[in-house]
């Protein structure tokens, strides 16, 4: 009876054994296709949203170049680019419910490369070949490293998936790995914030570290809430934890902030620079806060955590290439620079202004025509009369032209 028993026992624990291993498999190759699902959404929303910018830049450029009187906002350019952009924000948001956090944030890249191919395409300048190649060759090399250390990073990208509930969050935002990180983040923005305020640090490494910093929690945020859409969607409702919510609010609030600092950085470094800096600064602190925050690379081999580390640092060499290429803006002055005078001292230097702003009129120091003005803001003349000899006597007396020689 006993070994009845037993066997009936082994017979029954069979199928539930093979089961489980069959699922297995199948899990593996759901969390890769969710993977590839991610990371083909991302590429999708960062070329379209290259593509919406350099439509809106066409379009103020074609205004600014033409005598349309029409604002840039009623213009089916500008529009068509606005709802471009929206689109590819939407590919980007709904890319990080799929994949992996540190997957995602790397493929920011995409937008750089598809920036520099459509300059190249759109560039109206005569060139002989020799010319372009020697001159775009950065660009080239640039593009290459970047589509190469791409590829690095969807094929050995963190493969760690797990339902975006608001328990898993919780659990996540009250772990001590994800604690200790929020207190050194808190503690290093505060002590940068301090600098760049009240000792005007104002360098591009200050600013775009304060711009990382915030661009992690964005991140952080945005994952969570796109993925309790998701999962929201898929019939497990999670809009009534609390926990949606906040997360929703620190998503906002770290993107206004973090959309001013780029704004103040802007005004004072070239957009290349930004470009560059503030790509490996903001990649490099959102995957710490991937992998302290999600435990991304949780379970992954040495291997394949190299092999990412690796495309990570090829993806940086390239976008450093692509944006060490571009040209330096100079910005336009309309009125006469007092550099251009000798004897006078430059005041450029500090920021200090010689002449009046330039409003709603040119007028002092202006170059442009101004004869259409009115007589009030014309110059009085005066009245130039030759000498004649030989007169006696002259009703107004004259204004004499001298005409100087060399040696005076």
């Amino acid at each position: 009876m006993e070994g009845g028993n037993s066997a009936n026992l082994q017979l029954q624990q069979l199928p539930l054994a093979t089961a489980a291993v069959s699922v297995q498999p199948h899990t593996d190759s759901f969390s890769y296709k969710e993977n590839l699902i991610g990371a083909l959404l991302a590429i999708f929303g960062h070329l379209v949203i290259s593509i919406a910018l350099n439509l809106q830049k066409y379009s103020h450029i074609r205004l600014a170049g033409s005598k349309d009187p029409r604002a840039y906002f009623k213009t089916k350019t500008w529009w068509c680019g606005l709802f471009l952009l929206v689109l590819g924000e939407l590919g980007v948001f709904s890319s990080y419910a799929f994949a992996p956090l540190s997957l995602i944030v790397p493929l920011s890249a995409v937008s750089v490369i598809a920036s520099a191919i459509i300059g190249i395409i759109f560039i109206k300048e005569k060139w002989k070949p020799k010319d372009f190649l020697r001159r775009y060759v950065l660009s080239f090399v640039g593009c290459g490293l970047a589509i190469v250390g791409t590829y690095l990073l969807i094929t050995f990208g963190p493969n760690s998936h797990e339902k975006m509930t608001g328990e898993n969050i919780t659990r996540h935002l009250v772990s001590w790995p994800f604690l200790l990180y929020m207190l050194v983040e808190i503690i290093v923005f505060c002590l940068l914030l301090y600098f760049y305020k009240e000792k005007n640090a104002n360098y591009i490494v200050v600013i775009l570290l304060l711009v990382a910093l915030l661009g992690s929690m964005t991140v952080v945020t945005v994952k969570a809430v796109a993925g309790m859409i998701v999962v929201s969607i898929q019939g497990n409702l999670q809009l009534d934890y609390p926990i949606f919510y906040i997360m929703l609010v620190c998503m906002i609030a770290t993107a206004i902030f973090q959309a001013t600092f780029l704004a103040q950085a802007s005004q004072l470094y070239d957009s290349s620079q930004i470009a560059s800096i503030g790509y490996i600064l903001s990649t490099t602190a959102a995957i710490t806060a991937g992998a302290t925050f999600y435990l991304d690379f949780t379970g992954e081999d040495v291997l394949h955590i190299c092999m990412f580390a690796l495309g990570c640092l090829i993806a940086f060499l390239g976008v450093f290439l692509i944006t060490r290429n571009r040209k330096k803006s100079v910005p336009f002055e309309p009125y006469i620079s007092m550099d251009a005078m000798p004897g006078m001292q430059n005041m450029h230097d500090k920021g200090i202004a010689v002449q009046p702003d330039l409003k709603a009129s040119f007028s002092y120091g202006a170059l442009e025509n101004n004869d259409n003005m009115p007589e009030i803001y014309t110059p009085a003349t005066l009245p130039i009369v030759q000498e004649q000899h030989g007169s006696k006597a002259v009703s107004v007396p004259p204004y004499r032209v001298l005409e100087h020689s060399k040696k005076e």
